[in-house]
């Protein structure tokens, strides 16, 4: 087993070839993927998939050639752990959270009225999604190959059922559907031998993000049992999220007096502008040159040069998802996740502001070893409660449920302007609560005896 580069972190040595790759690796760019739910009928049918997606699935650090960097990452519910048989103390020794399922957590995490489990796309929430395949490339034509392997791996076998699928790719504008470039955030975790994003961030205890390592207490995060099984394993929390782009841009046009104003309200809702330049380093106007350069896209900390949020607004999206050094409550670091957004659907054509009834919006997966202080805390405390930012009330402008009765606060000189009435700009339509777990133990897995 090969450790990584621990220069960052003397003594911490992760088994970087036992990870999987869809765990760590930032996502490619441009890219293109898929996602693929499976039901197992059978727990001996569910093992003989495992062995034959074993040489599908990878570990480690990202290839050097474009070419070969391609990924499949094969992860479990809870109860597509139990339908694989395996055993009951091991099943106990899971935190509650994971047990119980995103659905079940809906209303602690916010996600109620239109967002609700009950009008979830099937068969999110049901209980039947058992495994959850995923594959990303920044090359069309190896993710083809590496697909088409895990294909033939799940319909040559019995017993097994594909029950849902979605395809997602980059837009051609290189943005989301809200039309922002994203993934530009990547945290520097100890030990993993991958360089952060923010030159500005110290390293994060890997047990933030992989089990069997110290975490920022200083301790061993709780882990399944047998070691086998939990050691470099992760939590990993799959959304998906339609995005109301007409309800946005219409919002966005009600309040703004001109298409200057406009970019910036949307910018100041957001924390970056349209190229992923962010607010605290370009405050007044795009700066697509700044937004290129990797060295200072995501060079920035708050507390230093804008505490009181006069760029970046507290209650803009990425400050509340990632406040850095900002003054909040508690410690930042200890709620790090790492987030890989990818898009599917079309883009609403530039400048419309009716909706045209296509399903478009993204495809989230947030990893961390810690569902309950990383995932459900920043949705439930940040995203959806205001009080850590001074404005109890208040929800993420972007990614909040609000239902209509909404407001933010973006703070000026001399007087801070506060809009009401934020309609929903996502709606949740459907989760998952996953283990992805190491190499090692997806070997343990596929070798299960009754």
């Amino acid at each position: 087993m090969n450790a990584a580069d621990t220069s960052s972190a003397a003594g911490v040595s992760v088994e970087i070839d036992d990870v999987q790759s869809g765990a760590l690796r930032p996502r490619p760019v441009p890219y293109e993927g898929k996602f693929v739910f499976l039901r197992v009928d059978d727990r001996h049918a569910g093992r003989a998939l495992l062995r034959r997606l074993l040489p599908v699935t990878s570990g480690g650090l990202p290839s050097a050639d474009r070419r070969q960097d391609a990924w499949v990452a094969v992860a479990f519910t809870f109860q597509g752990l139990r339908a694989l048989g395996v055993p009951q103390e091991s099943l106990d020794s899971f935190p509650r959270a994971f047990r119980e399922g995103m659905a079940a957590r809906a209303e602690l995490i916010g996600d109620v009225g239109e967002c609700a489990p009950a009008r979830w796309e099937a068969p999110f929430g049901t209980g039947d999604v058992h495994i959850a395949l995923s594959a990303l490339s920044s090359d069309a034509g190896q993710l083809d190959k590496e697909l088409e392997r895990a294909r033939v791996a799940y319909e040559d076998t019995p017993d097994v059922q594909v029950i849902w699928q979605q395809e997602v790719r980059q837009l051609p504008t290189g943005r989301t559907t809200f039309g922002f470039r994203d993934g530009i955030s990547h945290p520097n975790i100890e030990g993993v031998g991958l360089p952060g994003s923010n030159p500005q961030e110290a390293p994060i205890k890997a047990g933030e993000f992989i089990l069997g390592y110290p975490d920022e207490t200083g301790s061993l995060p709780p882990i399944p049992s047998p070691d086998v099984l939990g050691r470099n394993g992760t939590y990993v929390a799959v959304r998906k999220i339609h995005t109301d782009v007409a309800a946005w841009r219409r919002y966005l046009r009600a309040n703004s007096s001109s298409a200057e104003e406009e970019a910036l309200l949307a910018a100041k809702m957001v924390g970056r502008w349209p190229s992923g330049a962010p607010l605290t380093l370009a405050p007044e106007r795009d700066d697509p040159e700044l937004a290129a350069d990797p060295h200072r896209v995501n060079n920035f900390l708050y507390r230093e040069n804008d505490d009181r949020g006069y760029r970046c607004p507290a209650g803009a999206h990425i400050r509340r998802t990632n406040p850095r050094d900002a003054t909040i409550i508690g410690d930042a670091r200890m709620h790090r996740l790492i987030r890989r957004g990818t898009t599917y659907g079309p883009p609403l054509p530039e400048g419309v502001l009716e909706d045209d009834g296509a399903d478009r919006g993204l495809v989230g997966v947030f990893i961390g070893a810690h569902l309950e202080r990383q995932f459900e805390f920043i949705k439930a405390e940040w995203v959806n409660d205001g009080n850590f930012i001074g404005y109890p009330g208040e929800k993420d402008p972007v990614a909040g449920h609000h239902g209509g009765t909404g407001s933010v606060t973006i703070p000026e000189k001399p007087v801070r302007r506060r809009l009401q009435n934020l309609p929903g700009f996502v709606v949740t339509r459907g989760g998952e609560y996953c283990f992805l777990p190491g190499l090692r133990a997806l070997r343990w897995l596929a070798a299960l005896e009754d």
